[in-house]
């Protein structure tokens, strides 16, 4: 499912969040919003899901204009925190949320499997959430958020306060949910993981600086770092383009 974002902007009282900001994301594809904090990535990934409503511009996700409740069943998303409920097992916050979508008894234990087996949680699917590492915590979130089988998947910092061995395991996960032909939505800070990416959509300041896949972006750099394009934006006053 491609990804329109027409020219959008977004304002919260008289601070700009997102400055006319316009692109595609191919189906398929896991794109990288990539900028420092504050930026403007997680607000742009609450319009995309339709958790907000453009003050100028359209999201299409495929072809439905966002908001729209039509869509929720297709999205899956993975917010910074977690939003699981410590007093509960790995596998009854699955059930809990598989409920929401309305899944068949059946398949929903069906889907507990296989999401579980996916991020190596299997073997702790009764134990409470309170005695998850931070670690198995963003894994259980990861497993929520696919349990539906999005045809999107939106993914707002996941690997951040994680070590760098399970920030592997984690993105490994992402290459194989990619393969099924979900579309990944990633935001990060950290500038190595654009690597993993198809695209990267460099946020700074509200604004697009670039958009590219990671070959054409790096190829604008001198020394084949990322970070660089910033601290081009940063000298010119975050002017760039959309």
């Amino acid at each position: 499912m491609d990804i329109h974002i027409h020219d959008v902007t977004k304002s919260f009282g008289k601070q700009i969040a997102i400055d006319h900001v316009g692109f595609t994301i191919n189906s398929g594809d896991i794109c990288c919003l990539l900028g420092p904090s504050g930026s403007g990535k997680t607000t742009l990934i609450r319009l995309m899901i339709g958790a907000l409503k453009a003050d100028e511009g359209m999201i299409q996700l495929g072809e439905k204009v966002m908001p729209s409740m039509d869509m929720l069943h297709k999205i899956g998303f993975m917010p910074q925190n977690d939003g699981l409920y410590d007093d509960l097992s790995g596998e009854a916050n699955l059930e809990f949320f598989g409920s929401i979508y309305k899944l068949g008894k059946t398949k929903l234990q069906t889907r507990i499997t296989e999401v579980l087996t996916l991020v190596d949680l299997a073997d702790d699917r009764k134990k409470l959430v309170r005695n998850f590492s931070g670690g198995m915590k963003k894994r259980l979130s990861l497993a929520i958020a696919i349990l539906h089988q999005p045809d999107v998947l939106f993914l707002d910092e996941p690997t951040v306060g994680i070590d760098p061995i399970l920030r592997r395991q984690i993105w490994d996960q992402f290459q194989t949910i990619r393969a099924t032909g979900t579309t990944i939505i990633v935001s990060t800070h950290v500038m190595d993981e654009v690597q993993e990416c198809d695209r990267a959509a460099l946020i700074y300041n509200g604004r697009l600086i670039a958009y590219d896949t990671i070959p054409h972006l790096l190829g604008q750099t001198d020394n084949g770092r990322v970070e660089e394009l910033f601290l081009i934006a940063g000298r010119q006053g975050g002017a760039g383009h959309a």
